[in-house]
């Protein structure tokens, strides 16, 4: 079964922004690789991973990836219908509505790692959700024209030493500089 926990996966240039009319501002086709890499692999192999993300980053994805294959697509969406996705596409009307079905039923048991990936709103929720364990941030040191922007990464989470064989020196593509980081969720402890 599924675990109780969820991460997020995202790429934003310096001033935090994600997205430029339902695109990505950037070409970087080795980001994007790792994208699908972490969202596809698995260590058990009988398993896939499950992806959420809101209706206007599902469309905003190219008609011809769409859905995002070797993964479990749900969309959140109050202002579409079912039938407006493929059949293999699950649609909730909140987050907290996805995590019930993949954790509470049949439909997690194929599931390894349920991945957030985006857009804004959904990854604000996610941050402040009991769900959430950690932000794989790739980190574009380029400024970019933007439209949407991922929220502040609050003091809640702090970068954990990459131990997942991700690259940890500074990557370039197309002239643009990148890195990736890890942000984890601190548990607050209650005690006294």
């Amino acid at each position: 079964m599924v675990q109780n926990k969820f991460n997020l996966i995202v790429a934003a240039c310096e001033n935090s922004g994600i997205g430029f009319k339902d695109k990505l501002p950037w070409s970087l086709k080795n980001e994007l690789k790792h994208f699908r890499k972490m969202t596809t692999s698995t260590a058990d192999p009988m398993k896939k991973n499950a992806v959420i993300m809101g209706r206007l980053t599902y469309f905003a994805i190219p008609e011809s990836k769409r859905p995002l294959a070797n993964r479990l697509n749900i969309v959140l969406s109050n202002t579409t219908a079912a039938t407006d996705y493929p059949h293999d596409v699950i649609l909730c009307s909140s987050l907290n509505e996805a995590m019930t079905k993949l954790i509470g039923t049949d439909l997690g048991a194929n599931i390894e790692t349920i991945w957030i990936c985006g857009g804004s709103r959904v990854f604000n929720e996610a941050m402040s959700s009991d769900y959430c364990h950690r932000i794989y941030y790739t980190d574009i040191k380029a400024p970019f024209e933007c439209d949407v922007f991922f929220p502040n990464i609050s003091s809640a989470f702090k970068i954990i030493p990459n131990d997942e064989g991700i690259p940890t020196d500074e990557q370039e593509e197309n002239g643009v500089k990148y890195q990736y980081k890890i942000y984890e969720k601190q548990q607050l402890n209650n005690t006294f």
